[in-house]
């Protein structure tokens, strides 16, 4: 059985394509996906299947305008398994996210396009923020004091902004923590 973090992209963000929680679980029981479970209202399920992650993708993509009233243009869908979710956490650029209350620490994931490709739309302010590429994901920073100053807000209207969905260092480790604890529980006892 494999343990997924899905990272459903632009759902319940400013008032747009409002879904339950309740409802989206409900529906991915109703495809056969087993503990599924979700975290914030956000956009982050965690859940278990036998699928293969670009089945799960696909399913789940599909689901969403059947069952609820959404802009396509904004939605898309990220599966992660553990692994590649403690890789991500493991790899992160020195001392990021170990300052929370000096630094606003966010993980950009990439959906369809590379960190090389998606590096040129990031414009960081010097002494603001601070951006490092990894494997499937940019790594943001930015100093709390000075935040309405930072230039994050500015790849919103780029191309690219289209193949990224942005969680906050904190949900990215809670993520991580909910995912080994689902693989722990359902793990057959060891004879």
């Amino acid at each position: 059985m494999n343990t997924y973090a899905i990272l459903i992209r632009g759902i319940n963000v400013g008032g747009k394509n409002m879904i339950s929680m309740a409802s989206l679980r409900q529906y991915l029981n109703e495809l056969g996906f087993t503990n599924v479970s979700t975290y914030i209202a956000s956009g982050n399920v965690l859940l278990q299947s036998e699928k293969a992650p670009a089945e799960v993708k696909a399913e789940i993509e599909q689901l969403l305008p059947k069952h609820f009233r959404l802009d396509r243009e904004l939605i898309k869908v990220l599966v992660l398994s553990r692994a590649q979710l403690q890789a991500i956490i493991e790899h992160k650029p020195k001392g990021f996210g170990e300052q929370p209350d000096t630094y606003y620490s966010d993980v950009i994931f990439l959906m369809d396009i590379t960190a090389a490709q998606a590096m040129p739309v990031f414009k960081p302010r010097e002494g603001v923020d601070v951006i490092w590429p990894g494997d499937g994901v940019i790594y943001s920073q930015r100093l709390s004091a000075l935040r309405t100053k930072s230039r994050l807000s500015s790849i919103v209207g780029t191309p690219a902004y289209q193949s990224m969905t942005i969680r906050s260092w904190g949900t990215t480790q809670k993520l991580l923590e909910l995912m080994t604890a689902l693989e722990q529980r359902t793990l057959p006892p060891v004879k």
